[in-house]
């Protein structure tokens, strides 16, 4: 077993050699973690393969590159040499070479063998289970905390009457909070405003219309926070 010719060109100059076929669906020599196998491979290797015909093993030596400084700490047996490890089968280059090179059209990750009935009923009724739970599941309401300035005409604007009929208004997934007035100079005072609306009930922007429509109070109005709950 193991890989032919390794440390020899001759030995990577098949696009089908042995390494590079075995790294296909495999990240390390002996899957899944780096060990002296991928270290005694690596130091047979003098440079980095040609990855036009060697991509797989082009990527785990260049991946391999950033294990140097442990390559002394990587389990295994360091000891013993890299034909040992690799496929049962030797192959030789010159088969290799003649090789179908339409090697893309395999299913790398296919199965010869059925699956067993029973595990496949299982399996499709624990999907259907977790697809019933989650239709289940109540969905969260988007909320959201919003402050309205709301600016009048001048100093005798009846302050009282304007929140009045700010708060008249009422709509569904729209909720009220706490207010007061702020000075803002002249003896003018605004209405500073929370509250919290439903996002897909309830545009702030309609509602600014509706109160900037109190015109006998309201000169105009100014979302001031608006922060998702």
């Amino acid at each position: 077993m193991g890989f032919p010719n390794l440390a020899e060109e001759i030995g990577l100059r098949g696009k089908l050699h042995p390494l590079n076929r075995w790294l296909i669906t495999r990240s390390y020599i002996v899957p899944y973690a780096p060990s002296q196998a991928d270290v005694a491979c690596f130091k047979a290797i003098d440079a980095v393969p040609d990855a036009s015909l060697h991509p797989h093993a082009a990527r785990w030596y260049r991946h391999m590159t950033s294990y140097e400084t442990e390559f002394a700490d990587l389990p295994g047996d360091s000891s013993k040499l890299y034909k040992e490890y690799g496929p049962e089968e030797s192959v030789s280059s010159t088969k290799l070479d003649v090789a179908d090179e339409n090697d893309e059209d395999v299913d790398l990750f296919g199965s010869d063998e059925e699956e067993d009935p029973e595990t496949v009923r299982i399996r499709e009724q624990r999907l259907a289970d977790y697809k019933e739970r989650k239709a289940a599941k109540p969905k969260t309401t988007a909320k959201s905390l919003v402050t309205i300035d709301v600016k009048p005409w001048d100093d005798e604007t009846d302050m009282e009457a304007l929140q009045v009929a700010v708060r008249g208004i009422e709509k569904d997934g729209l909720v009220w909070g706490t207010s007061k007035l702020v000075s803002v100079g002249y003896g003018i005072k605004k209405l500073q405003i929370n509250l919290i609306v439903e996002d897909d009930k309830v545009s702030t922007q309609d509602l600014q219309d509706e109160i900037e429509a109190f015109e006998d109070f309201v000169q105009s109005s100014d979302i001031v926070v608006f922060q998702k709950l």
